[in-house]
């Protein structure tokens, strides 16, 4: 099976989120040449991105567990568990997790963006750390950093759980 990757159930390296949530790696991009990278994301209840845009990746996102109401140019919708969005470069979106918890598969269209997600997060040993809270200092400060994010303001929602992001 030369070139073949197969992740397990509980398999891939783990990090803790500073947007909140715990990743696990499934596919990386050294691992794809650069094509995609895949990642597992275990969220709780409020968390909230801030609304960005990725200039150079598609983000889509199945939701395997949950419920996220997505905002995404200027609309918002509900997925839940079997339901995906897809957001095309450039295009404004964010998203709140609706459910007590939620987790996801997030893939990143060219897998340019793993090097910005390595900056905002952490090695994790613990499934605790899905309930560490935001850091986004450390976030904004990471998408400064980085051509493959661009925070464009605080989470578009009406009662934001997590604390309002100044634009970058």
């Amino acid at each position: 099976m030369s070139g073949v990757i197969i992740r397990h159930s509980g398999e891939g390296e783990r990090m803790w989120f500073a947007g909140g949530g715990l990743f696990t790696f499934k596919l990386t991009s050294a691992q794809t040449g650069g094509s995609l990278l895949l990642f597992e994301d275990v969220m709780q209840r409020g968390k909230c991105t801030p609304l960005h845009q990725h200039p150079q990746e598609e983000e889509t996102i199945y939701v395997l567990d949950g419920e996220l109401l997505v905002h995404a140019d200027g609309e918002e919708d509900r997925v839940g568990a079997g339901g995906c969005f897809m957001a095309p470069r450039g295009v404004p979106h964010a998203f709140r997790v609706e459910s007590e918890t939620a987790r996801v598969l997030a893939m990143l269209t060219p897998g340019a963006a793993e090097a910005f997600y390595r900056d905002a997060g952490e090695p994790s040993t613990s499934p605790e750390d899905a309930h560490r809270p935001a850091d986004f200092a450390r976030l904004r400060a990471a998408a400064e950093r980085s051509p493959s994010i661009e925070i464009l303001g605080p989470p578009p929602f009406a009662q934001s759980a997590e604390p309002a992001v100044a634009p970058a």
